[in-house]
């Protein structure tokens, strides 16, 4: 490794540390070369969400959302700029672990339906919009995990991004509304006789569709976890610190779901801490699932 992708893996590591308020504590778990691989798909996902999420006009957000395209395409040519970090990191990322870099495209594709203001009429369509920006990220986490079984290991990843992605709309309800941003299906609002897009502050069936879509998030958490026994011991501990830590949001979501309605709820470091320490006892005493890809030193 010289000293430029050195340099690079160490800003996505800042990137990541000083972000991923919740990712961080998994990503700490793994080996070096898992870690920094981590680190670097998280840290260019990072640049395409703060796109998404930033201030410029929506055309300007689109036109950035495309340059980061075709960055990506760049990469996969593997001829990244040599002047930004991130890009060389992941394009050294990419040449040691089987990264399906064609998952980002997906969440650009995600990142723009939300400049856009696209909202959803069915589960099936948010469940479209969840495969692209979370979904995505499960397969490329997967890609640097390894897995002796990757057709069984894939859809179950894509499944624990989707769970993790429910958790997140969940969480944020109160906020996006104030942005404008409806991720709930018009068809749950219905069901529990909420307009949709209702403020949450003046709807009080908004109170039993978060203890719904609470329930079906569970329900994609138990397919995704069936993902640890293929990973080995330090990826099952950290994708299990993940996702038990979005876990463990959710159920203090579905404990007092009214309380998404008026505020962010969210995890003490403590308590996120405590999460990561017992997925990585668990994964101690688990069997070991055989040997998967091991990353170029």
């Amino acid at each position: 490794m010289t000293a430029d992708v050195r340099a690079a893996y160490r800003r996505c590591e800042e990137i990541t540390w000083s972000q991923a308020r919740n990712f961080s504590y998994g990503i700490r778990l793994l080996p070096p070369a898992k870690r920094h691989a981590l680190a670097a798909v998280y840290a260019f996902a990072r640049r395409i969400d703060d796109i998404g999420d930033g201030t410029l006009p929506p055309g300007e957000k689109l036109a950035a959302l495309e340059q980061a395209r075709a960055g990506l395409a760049a990469l996969t040519g593997r001829t990244p700029d040599e002047g930004d970090a991130v890009l060389v990191a992941l394009a050294d990322a990419a040449d040691r672990f089987d990264l399906p870099l064609a998952a980002f495209g997906e969440l650009i594709d995600g990142c723009a339906d939300d400049v856009r203001g696209v909202t959803y009429t069915t589960f099936d369509d948010l469940l479209h919009y969840c495969r692209c920006v979370a979904g995505s990220i499960g397969r490329l986490s997967l890609g640097v995990f390894g897995t002796a079984e990757p057709r069984a290991a894939t859809p179950l990843a894509d499944s624990l991004g989707v769970a993790l992605q429910l958790t997140n709309i969940l969480r944020d309800i109160r906020e996006d509304y104030a942005s404008g941003r409806v991720y709930l299906p018009a068809e749950d609002f219905e069901r529990f006789g909420c307009a949709p897009g209702a403020d949450p502050a003046d709807a009080p069936g908004l109170t039993a569709l978060v203890e719904f879509e609470a329930d079906r998030a569970r329900r994609w958490y138990a397919e995704g976890l069936a993902l640890m026994p293929l990973l080995d011991r330090r990826s099952a501990a950290s994708a299990g610190a993940m996702a038990g830590i979005y876990y463990r949001l959710l159920e203090h979501i579905a404990a007092s779901p009214a309380a998404v309605l008026s505020r962010r709820v969210s995890l003490s470091a403590r308590e996120k801490a405590m999460v990561a320490v017992r997925s990585l006892a668990t994964a101690a005493v688990r069997r070991p699932s055989p040997p998967a890809r091991e990353a170029t030193q």
